[in-house]
């Protein structure tokens, strides 16, 4: 496993949920010499700052839209988060330049940094919206894998490695629907909106997520897509087990919404490997290095090919957590 002991890590878009508590994560089991945060919101920071102050913290001011700020930023650092990204998908339908200029030309900016400042390895972070993706925010997010995936080759034998973790839902992150429903319950809503009864979702915890992209960086040899194995949910168990009542209102499907997400579309199947607890998308192009073996990681954990027209589907996932289940996850999360 890799030891951040002493180790110089970025994270960009690091005031963000993820930000917040790999951070905490790295501090509770690590000695970083560095931990920088690369965001632009000065009040999100100090903010930060308030919950972590300890030396290794760095605080920068800086947008990936801006490629010489991240090099400068980027300078002696060991490991890089790409956590940053305009994220909400009506917000990215109605404001299409702007999610490009940050998701996908950010992400241009942050594989040059990196390669400029010849960083060890490099983990994205993408969304299930990336896979078959039907709105503006997941095409960016996909072209973003795409743009990491492609790195290694541009980066050469000696330069970073790169690669993509790709998960679901966060709960409770900035944004979600969790804090939304609490909020409304707090308020004195009755009936909770859903946007349509059928839908489902991936479901993962904050710390779940960090840690499986701390462990990622472990495994990683270069161009993988990473989808960890995760229970899905059913909008309507998570208003029952929120609201305790069945009783909702249907509000209709907002702007570029999808019923159900895929994690791994069927096209992919043949390029997958199913790991014990984790999926590996490999890439589809073939690298400088002809040697790399997908299906043992640096871990040396062994991987199986998937099943033809295999599909990770939120609406077919084998494990759907109950109303009780969802009732019991922490209950400052719900």
């Amino acid at each position: 496993m890799i030891d951040f002991h002493n180790k110089s890590i970025l994270i960009t878009g690091g005031t963000g949920s993820f930000g917040n508590q790999f951070v905490r994560y790295l501090t509770e089991s690590y000695s970083p010499k560095k931990i920088i945060i690369y965001s632009r919101d000065e009040l999100k920071q100090f903010e930060m700052q308030q919950r972590f102050s300890q030396s290794c913290m760095r605080y920068f001011i800086g947008d990936v839209r801006d490629k010489e700020r991240l090099k400068t930023a980027m300078k002696d650092v060991d490991y890089v988060v790409h956590a940053a990204a305009l994220k909400q998908v009506p917000a990215a339908e109605y404001n299409p330049n702007e999610c490009i200029k940050t998701n996908i030309n950010g992400a241009q900016n942050v594989i040059d940094a990196s390669i400029a400042n010849n960083v060890s390895r490099v983990i994205a972070l993408s969304t299930d919206k990336a896979a078959n993706p039907v709105n503006l925010y997941g095409a960016t997010k996909l072209a973003s894998d795409k743009l990491f995936v492609a790195a290694n080759n541009i980066s050469g034998a000696d330069g970073p490695r790169f690669s993509v973790v790709r998960y679901g839902n966060v709960v409770g992150s900035r944004g979600s629907v969790v804090p939304h429903y609490r909020k409304l319950l707090q308020e004195g809503e009755k009936q909770l909106p859903v946007t349509h009864p059928e839908m489902t979702r991936f479901w993962i915890t904050l710390d779940e997520g960090v840690k499986f992209v701390v462990k990622s960086f472990s495994r990683m040899q270069g161009g993988e897509i990473f989808v960890p194995k995760i229970p899905s949910v059913r909008i309507t168990d998570l208003v029952e087990a929120m609201s305790g009542s069945k009783d909702f209102k249907v509000i209709g499907i907002r702007p570029g919404e999808k019923l159900h997400e895929i994690m791994v579309p069927e096209e992919m199947a043949h390029h997958t490997v199913e790991f014990n607890d984790h999926f590996v998308i490999a890439p589809a192009i073939t690298f400088f290095d002809k040697t790399l073996d997908y299906f043992k990681n640096r871990l040396d954990e062994k991987g199986a090919p998937a099943a033809d027209k295999f599909e990770y589907h939120s609406g077919t996932n084998s494990q759907f957590l109950t109303v009780g289940e969802l009732r019991n996850l922490d209950k400052a999360t719900l």
